[in-house]
């Protein structure tokens, strides 16, 4: 029997994937900090661990015994203190490769953004091996760039590692992509970034958990790399958000905006929110503008050559499993 670490188990990935995991028969660690969640884990078959990556001991301990760290957990925010993203993204992430490398973990998988290509400018089919930004579009992609450094190196060291880059994950349990646009719709509308013909790649939850597994697999030759991952079937945002509240039930109120316009009053709202922390996070943000107005797909060519990845879950059907579950939720 495997024996597996997850962190960010509480989270929409890990849990799914802790499920999984018990599921198929391994025996599952899961950390998160969320107890309610952590039970319902544990009722799945994992052995949860409620305690946060930035915690050297309970790192320690979580990785002892273990033969494959899936390394989920990360400070994922269009806004925040760069500190705040440092201390999760970098140092919980090396806190999690020192700690594996101590124990002997026979892989290491890591679950890195393809944020780290995003620069306000279309781009398609993006590759792994294409150039990146010579600045970063947030704290988050800034600090995500710096944990994939940190994998590679102890890499080069001794813990055999792959990444993957899975964009825009959805699905049953997620907290930030979907309910953040039922959110928005509820209080002024959704934001239609000139009319919302942006194109869109999404992933189905189902579908990055089974690249994780195959990367837990994967022959040596594919590792200390990292691989895209979506559905490699992008849409129009004002499509996919359509088809979304056609599944709910529910009446779409489109707030249509020029990008110039909505860019610019971002960072009028971002200016105020950093004058006055108290705010919190701006009801618009610079990248949320860009995510929602700039299109970004990307080429999935080498995780289908190198780790057998074929999306299994269609966008329908992912989409039908959120709403399945969004509704049990709100009953």
């Amino acid at each position: 029997m495997k024996r597996a670490l997850v962190t960010g188990a509480t989270g929409c990935l890990g849990r799914h994937l802790g499920i999984r995991l018990a599921a198929e028969g391994w025996e599952v660690t899961g950390m998160g900090r969320q107890h309610e969640i952590g039970s319902l884990l544990e009722a799945g078959g994992v052995c949860f661990i409620k305690g946060d990556i930035r915690d050297v001991q309970i790192v320690d301990a979580a990785c002892a015994n273990q033969d494959v760290v899936f390394h989920c957990a990360a400070l994922s925010s269009p806004w925040g203190k760069y500190q705040d993203f440092y201390s999760s993204n970098v140092q919980g992430t090396q806190n999690l490769i020192d700690c594996s490398l101590r124990h002997q973990v026979q892989r290491f998988v890591h679950v890195s953004t393809p944020s780290i290509y995003f620069n306000y400018i279309p781009r398609y089919e993006v590759h792994e091996h294409d150039l990146l930004p010579a600045k970063p579009a947030n704290h988050y992609a800034a600090t995500k760039r710096i944990a994939e450094d940190i994998v590679m190196e102890a890499h080069r060291n001794g813990l055999p590692s792959i990444m993957i880059r899975p964009r825009a994950i959805f699905g049953p349990y997620d907290q930030t992509l979907f309910p953040r646009i039922v959110a928005a719709n509820a209080k002024r509308g959704v934001p239609m970034i000139e009319g919302g013909q942006a194109l869109i790649d999404l992933t189905c939850v189902d579908n990055v958990v089974d690249a994780l597994l195959l990367c837990s697999d994967a022959s040596d030759d594919a590792l200390g790399r990292a691989y895209n991952i979506s559905n490699a079937d992008p849409r129009p945002f004002a499509e996919l958000v359509g088809t979304l509240f056609d599944m709910l039930d529910m009446p779409l109120r489109r707030l249509n905006i020029p990008y110039k316009t909505a860019y610019g009053v971002a960072s009028v709202l971002e200016g105020v929110h950093r004058f006055i922390p108290a705010l919190g996070e701006p009801l618009l943000t610079r990248y949320t503008v860009g995510s929602l107005g700039v299109p970004q797909t990307l080429d999935i060519t080498d995780a289908k050559a190198q780790l057998g990845y074929v999306p299994r879950v269609s966008i329908e059907a992912g989409l039908q499993q959120f709403t399945d579950w969004w509704r049990s939720e709100k009953c």
